[in-house]
């Protein structure tokens, strides 16, 4: 011990250098540690149905479509989630929910994550008909496909096609998910006419009062283009305009039915706020960085090898005033 004491006094510097040495060779080869945290894990549901086209929602102090207004929602909890969140994206058509995304950490899959979103849109549904008692089922069996805990955000106007009934209400008392499940509202509280887009997108007028009274209540795939040609069927005047609103009181009704919550969708602080409140969702074990520590280690190491020098300058300085006033008092007293 006596020797490598020795050793290190008479070596300092090298020992110094040695030691940022392998600081930074620890931060080529072995950047991160694995730790088992506890971490927020979001399963973000977008209802594509042709309601959420009704554009009365404000954005920018411009009216967009519900579907337009969903998406923004969604970057934004992807914004306002720190590193180490989950995120994961699916959609609501028909009766059934279909997973796009599984969990993706946010940092790392930012890209990806904000892409997925940004083209979400009514053409993805496989069916026109939207039950949403149907979903909610639907929406517990892709909550279990995912194998990890999850906060589920789904976001609809809660406008069904065809409406429901006592001969289609389904019984959601066996749903276990509602202590995870959040039902977000989009869309306006007064009644609006949904507008009816072809296969090109284009809008070629509003929906009409017919085909089951519903807007989108037609039993047929968006990918069969003889539906729209020339064009589909559209409201011949206003009167006949088939109208849809945010029904946030059936949406209500069904969170209380399966012990859910139920928000109204908002570009509000508190909104952001109340979705990061949810509790932490699930555990994982997550590569942790710790690079930055390494460099910041070996850059303080490096700095201590001035240490030594720093301090004989600040000791010897004074020394050498003192000895130069002396030589200079003496000469003075010769004279």
């Amino acid at each position: 011990m006596r020797h490598i004491l020795a050793f290190l006094k008479e070596n300092h510097e090298t020992a110094l250098y040695l030691a940022a040495a392998i600081l930074l060779l620890l931060a080529l080869i072995k950047p991160e540690i694995q730790l088992k945290q506890v971490v927020q894990n979001y399963l973000l549901v977008a209802d594509v149905s042709q309601s959420m086209n009704a554009e009365d929602v404000k954005l920018n102090n411009q009216n967009v479509s519900r579907l337009a207004y969903t998406r923004h929602l969604m970057k934004k909890v992807v914004e306002t989630s720190p590193c180490g969140t989950y995120i994961s994206i699916g959609i609501f058509a028909s009766d059934n929910v279909a997973l796009l995304i599984t969990p993706l950490e946010v940092c790392a899959n930012y890209d990806v994550i904000t892409d997925s979103i940004a083209h979400l849109e009514w053409r993805m549904a496989w069916k026109g008909n939207s039950r949403l008692s149907f979903g909610v089922r639907a929406a517990a069996n892709t909550f279990d496909s995912l194998n990890v805990p999850a906060q589920m955000l789904f976001f609809t106007d809660g406008d069904e096609a065809p409406r429901v009934n006592v001969t289609i209400k389904q019984d959601l008392s066996g749903i276990q998910i509602g202590k995870n499940f959040v039902f977000v509202g989009v869309g306006g509280h007064t009644k609006v006419g949904v507008p009816r887009l072809n296969s090109a997108n284009k809008r070629v007028g509003f929906w009409p009062i017919s085909g089951n009274n519903n807007a989108g209540a037609v039993s047929v795939t968006y990918a069969d283009p003889s539906v729209d040609e020339p064009d589909p069927s559209v409201a011949s005047a206003e009167y006949d305009r088939f109208l849809s609103q945010l029904e946030g009181e059936y949406l209500k009704t069904l969170a209380g039915e399966i012990k859910a919550k139920y928000i109204e969708g908002q570009d509000t602080p508190a909104f952001y706020e109340f979705v990061q409140q949810q509790k932490p969702a699930a555990s994982f074990v997550t590569a942790y960085s710790i690079r930055w520590l390494y460099l910041l280690l070996a850059a303080l190491l490096i700095l201590a090898t001035y240490v030594p020098h720093i301090l004989f300058r600040l000791i010897s300085t004074p020394m050498l005033l003192s000895k130069k006033l002396k030589n200079g008092n003496k000469t003075a007293l010769e004279k």
